[in-house]
């Protein structure tokens, strides 16, 4: 049962116990999404994320760009490892199934490893979360049984924390590998308390349905210390072995930089994608 007294709480708990430093570092890089979803991007700029994606601490989880340029990034990427993503019902998270599902149908013939969706908040906000699960599932069979498929809640325009427990609840009942909170376009991204929400209801959706699903910290992640506080929240909900790049991501833009700096890696500043919020 989730408990929305208990979250300061918990905050404060994984506030404690975050220690900025290179194994703090290392292990963020190891779940990170390197994010570059801008209007202008091109495919000398994404040949660049890729390149950036393969760091001399160890490589990131995947590289999330806009579907043009999915085959840009596995080429690029080669057999590194490191997936490729997309977005798809970006950024609007409309209510058309059968868009979303041939748009994820194209993304997969394409290239990419992991979509993205958008979930239909406003219809779930609205008293229709029959809209916005029809969405999900449209969009699970889409990308079959071995694409990895991340929704995105947008968590910012969520009016409490149950709603955003609820809202986790749905997609991972109809098919979320991932629920992730924002997508960088929108004011508030992800907060520690929306964090605690939607990992509460991947604790409960585990135990009480037998169903397996990640956590995806994504809109205003910017320092170590951001990162190590959402990976404390992780291990104080779900356990401190849990957050593996299976089961948790960052995603992320200007991060990087951060987390190489406290490996001892100059990188200049030159890793930021200025990729909106991300």
């Amino acid at each position: 049962m989730f408990d929305i007294k208990k979250i300061p709480e918990t905050i404060e708990l994984a506030e404690k116990s975050v220690v900025v430093n290179e194994e703090t570092a290392k292990r963020a890089i190891s779940v990170l999404d390197l994010t570059s979803l801008n209007d202008d991007d091109t495919i000398e700029t994404i040949e660049a994320l890729c390149a950036k994606a393969q760091t001399p601490v160890g490589n990131i989880a995947a590289v999330c760009v806009y579907a043009p340029f999915i085959e840009t990034s596995w080429k690029s990427l080669g057999q590194s490892g490191i997936k490729t993503a997309t977005v798809v019902n970006f950024p609007d998270g409309g209510q058309n199934a059968q868009r979303v599902a041939d748009e994820t149908a194209n993304a997969v013939a394409a290239g990419a490893d992991e979509i993205d969706v958008v979930l239909p908040y406003r219809a779930f906000l609205a008293g229709a979360p029959d809209r916005a699960a029809e969405v999900i599932t449209a969009t699970r069979q889409a990308c079959g049984p071995f694409i990895t498929l991340k929704v995105i809640l947008e968590s910012g325009a969520f009016p409490d924390a149950q709603t955003i427990y609820d809202a986790a609840r749905l997609a991972i009942t109809n098919g979320a590998n991932f629920v992730k909170t924002s997508t960088g376009k929108v004011p508030t991204g992800a907060t520690p308390q929306a964090a605690v929400a939607m990992l509460t209801a991947i604790r409960d959706a585990k135990a009480e349905q037998g169903l397996n699903c990640g956590f995806k910290a994504s809109g205003g992640v910017k320092t170590t210390n951001d990162a190590g506080l959402y990976l404390a929240i992780a291990d104080h909900v779900m356990g401190p072995d849990w957050a593996t790049p299976t089961t948790f991501r960052f995603g992320a833009s200007s991060v990087l930089s951060d987390l190489l700096a406290v490996c001892g890696v100059n990188t200049g500043g030159s890793l930021s994608t200025d990729a909106g919020n991300y």
